[in-house]
């Protein structure tokens, strides 16, 4: 058996003395997180649905630390310049931002992109599950899915469709509703889901859809028609309201999500501690009742699960854009 040196024996000895030192700061900087001021970027403009969940996450992370987590509305290019900005700040744990299913998409439609969302964002958690409202002017002859697949047929290109830019979920949406049924509709995009709407109540567009968590109010004031959810269950607020799926276009499932994400090498153990802050919160009945109220489905769930989801998500909309020939320069 070969021996050590005295001089390799100390340092194997001193080596280990000082790891535990070594990896104390890294621990008790994540437990003391954060000293000061967070940069919260949301990558869309306020009014939306993601400005929503964004403003609920800084909420409730400045009240569980006690200190301020600002937002910061960086909207843009389907959400992919407040993303990519998020994706390329210092992985120091003072900037977050939201993660929403425009990460999901963009891959799947953008020839080039100066960020990947998968190996440039470190994924905290997936807040909430948005259903979408397929959504008419109250003006428009149609009051159910079937009617609107008509009116299109009989109009080709005659209708047009809002959404919150090239690559969001209202697009995707949209294009995989035309792709189901056939239809041909006019898309115009807006610079987000606030901007949409308001030009949707004033008839300006036809129809679109919008997350629940956005056009609620206007559902119940009566100034817009909500002919179909997105998603293969029924909302729980509105039971009556049929999937798109029951109204005859078989197989048609989707909808929006919200996430809260960090830069790509940011510790771990601050992902680790944001993440048990949101959680914690998200998970509380109060928080679930609000957030049904409000047009979403908690998911709260581990930065590991996150992850995976929004590779699965990547997936299926890249079958999607493939199936129907969309693609942005």
């Amino acid at each position: 058996m070969s021996r050590c040196s005295p001089l390799s024996l100390h340092t194997i000895v001193a080596a280990t003395i000082l790891a535990p030192a070594v990896s104390l700061p890294l621990s008790v900087a994540a437990q003391q997180y954060p000293v000061k001021t967070v940069r919260f970027i949301i990558p869309f403009p306020p009014g939306g649905p993601t400005d929503i969940m964004g403003r609920m996450a800084t909420d409730i992370l400045s009240r569980a630390t006690g200190q301020q987590f600002v937002p910061d509305n960086r909207g843009g290019a389907g959400g992919n310049i407040g993303a990519e900005l998020c994706a390329k700040s210092p992985p120091d744990g003072y900037t977050l931002c939201m993660i929403t299913a425009a990460q999901g998409v963009s891959p799947a439609i953008y020839r080039k992109m100066n960020y990947d969302p998968v190996k440039d964002l470190a994924t905290i958690t997936l807040m909430a599950s948005l259903p979408s409202l397929l959504t008419v002017h109250p003006n428009l002859p149609a009051k159910t899915v079937k009617e609107v697949i008509a009116l299109a047929r009989a109009k080709p290109d005659g209708m047009s469709y809002a959404s919150t830019g090239n690559g969001s979920s209202p697009h995707m949406l949209m294009e995989m509703f035309k792709f189901m049924t056939g239809v041909k509709m006019v898309h115009i995009p807006y610079k987000g889901q606030a901007p949409a709407v308001v030009d949707q109540m004033s008839g300006q567009v036809q129809l679109a859809f919008n997350t629940a968590i956005s056009v609620l109010p206007q559902v119940e004031a009566k100034r817009l028609r909500p002919v179909a959810i997105s998603t293969r269950e029924r909302f729980p607020p509105m039971p009556d309201l049929p999937t798109i799926e029951e109204s005859g276009v078989k197989g048609f499932d989707g909808g929006s999500w919200q996430g809260v994400g960090a830069p790509a090498g940011t510790p771990p153990e601050i992902i680790r501690r944001v993440n048990t802050l949101l959680v914690s919160e998200l998970k509380t009945p109060a928080m679930r009742e609000q957030m049904i109220k409000r047009g979403g489905i908690v998911s709260a769930n581990s930065p590991e699960e996150f992850s995976a989801f929004l590779r699965t998500e990547i997936a299926r909309w890249t079958k999607i854009a493939r199936a129907a020939n969309i693609s942005i320069d």
